[in-house]
């Protein structure tokens, strides 16, 4: 019986080497399927006895190739994606909020130690009108450091339009439900298309609650019903007594439409105009 291995293919009589070259093996190994009830385990010797090395050294340096070429074509072939571009652009947007925000408070803090009639009410102003007061009224460094902070703002407003737009482009089907940015938060959290398309509903439900959901599990507290899905409005706006009903309703049909954009890669209008009309349904008081 032919068995075939990475270096070559071995019967009764004999072995005949596929070369030397690690590209070459590599692309061999990745189109092999063998069964393992009719596998037969092989050691370095047979390697030898084929002609492809000479020592057990020259065995192990030339597997030791072959394997990083192929680890190195599965990387490529990874980055190539859809989702891949889709996912460091969230995790830009995610670390811009967080530099933004770090930043407002640092600049409200060294401004009230200036203007001390400030401190009791910065709290209570939009992020953006506390960054105007600052911007008019500080001097120096600080003024400097608050256009800095519009600016990023400024840069972040056009990444989230971005985001959104190339959202719509990856996952069709998703953001057709929820939108684009919350389709990518989902997509960010999940790890990916592959693996979002894979969860069911139920996890899709509470993606982005965790913290929630280990403090349920640990000291008892309600579960969560809801996690990044709670951004769109279907949820967040939904009456409190159908809140839940109307999160689980919608992450099973968003755990349909990722499959559907990771196997179809396009928008299904008649799944989105059902899913709608079912996820609206749910939002009804009884």
């Amino acid at each position: 019986m032919l068995q075939r291995y990475w270096f070559g293919d071995v019967d009764e009589q004999g072995c005949r080497a596929a070369g030397t070259d690690p590209a070459a093996l590599a692309k061999r190994a990745a189109a092999l399927r063998t069964g393992m009830e009719s596998y037969v385990p092989i050691d370095w010797e047979t390697a030898r006895d084929c002609g492809v090395v000479r020592t057990r050294e020259e065995y192990i340096d030339l597997l030791r190739a072959v394997c990083i070429a192929l680890a190195r074509e599965k990387i490529a072939v990874s980055y190539q994606a859809r989702d891949v571009e889709l996912l460091q652009m969230v995790r830009m947007l995610d670390e811009l909020d967080n530099v933004i925000n770090l930043l407002q408070e640092r600049a409200a803090e060294w401004y009230q130690v200036t203007t001390p009639s400030f401190s009791r009410k910065y709290r209570s102003l939009p992020a953006r009108k506390m960054l105007g007061i600052i911007q008019r009224g500080a001097r120096g460094g600080l003024g400097d450091v608050a256009g800095e902070i519009d600016r990023l703002a400024g840069v972040r407003s056009r990444l989230m339009r971005e985001v959104s737009s190339r959202a719509d482009e990856v996952l069709p089907n998703v953001s057709a439900l929820i939108g684009g940015l919350v389709a990518a938060r989902l997509l960010s959290r999940a790890g990916g298309l592959a693996a979002l398309a894979r969860m069911p509903g139920s996890t899709i439900q509470v993606l982005g609650s965790e913290r929630a959901l280990f403090s349920h599990l640990r000291a008892g507290t309600p579960p969560p019903k809801h996690g990044i899905i709670f951004q769109h409005r279907r949820v967040h706006n939904a009456p409190r007594e159908v809140r839940g009903r109307v999160a689980r309703v919608l992450a099973a049909k968003l755990a349909i439409a990722a499959r559907l954009d990771y196997y179809r890669g396009e928008a299904v209008p008649e799944f989105i105009k059902e899913a709608q009309a079912r996820i609206d349904e749910a939002g009804v008081v009884a």
